[in-house]
C-alpha cells in the first residue's frame, strides 16, 4: 500500500507543477485570445501545414487565379500554371515567423503565409531568390546532412531587403501572384 501512496504523492507533485507551468506558458498565448486563428495554435505541425495549403488554395481561387492540384509531390499546387510550394507559420512569441522545411524541389515559387492573431502576412518568393538567400545558406538541421532542408526567419515589421518585393501584406502578395503569366 505504501507504493500506491508514493505514486499518488508523485502524481500530485506533477499535477501541481503542471498547473504552475501551464499558467506561465499560457501567458505566451494571451495575444491570441479572441483571434479567429487561436484554435490553430493547438494543431500539430502537419495539420498546420495542411491548413496553410488549403488557405492559399482557397484564397487564390476566390481572388480569380487559376488553381489546380500539383501533378506530383514536388509542389503543393499550380497557380496560373506555375508550380507553387506553400509554407505556413503562426507568429512566434518573439514577433517573427519561421517558414520551415524549405527544400530544393521542383517548384517555381514558395508562398509563405504567416498568421498573426489579427493580421496575415504573405510573400511569394521565386525559387531563384530562395536559392540565392535560403536554400543551402540557412540550414534547418545541423550535421553532415544538414543542408537538405532550410528555413527562413521573417520579422514582418522589418523583413530582409531582398524579400520586400515579394509581398508582405496579402494585397502585395496577390499582386505578385496575379503578375505570373498564365501557363497551360
Amino acid at each position: 500500500m505504501k507504493q500506491h501512496a508514493d505514486t499518488t504523492a508523485d502524481f500530485n507533485l506533477l499535477s501541481s507543477s503542471a498547473t504552475y507551468i501551464r499558467q506561465d506558458l499560457e501567458k505566451d498565448y494571451l495575444s491570441w485570445r479572441n483571434s479567429p486563428f487561436e484554435w490553430v495554435l493547438r494543431l500539430p505541425a502537419g495539420s498546420k501545414g495542411k491548413l496553410g495549403k488549403h488557405l492559399i488554395y482557397q484564397w487564390c481561387a476566390v481572388k480569380g487565379l487559376s488553381v489546380d492540384r500539383s501533378p506530383d509531390s514536388q509542389a503543393d499546387m499550380l497557380v496560373n500554371g506555375h508550380r507553387i510550394e506553400v509554407k505556413f507559420s503562426t507568429l512566434w512569441k518573439s514577433g517573427i515567423y519561421k517558414f520551415q522545411q524549405i527544400r530544393d524541389q521542383n517548384y517555381e515559387y514558395a508562398v509563405c503565409l504567416g498568421i498573426s492573431p489579427f493580421e496575415a502576412h504573405c510573400w511569394v518568393i521565386s525559387k531563384n531568390l530562395l536559392q540565392k538567400y535560403v536554400i543551402g545558406h540557412l540550414g534547418q538541421h545541423t550535421g553532415m546532412s544538414g543542408q537538405d532542408t532550410s528555413w527562413i526567419t521573417v520579422n514582418p515589421a522589418s523583413p530582409p531587403e531582398w524579400l520586400i518585393p515579394c509581398g508582405g501584406t496579402l494585397d502585395q502578395a496577390f499582386l505578385v501572384l496575379k503578375g505570373l503569366k498564365r501557363r497551360r
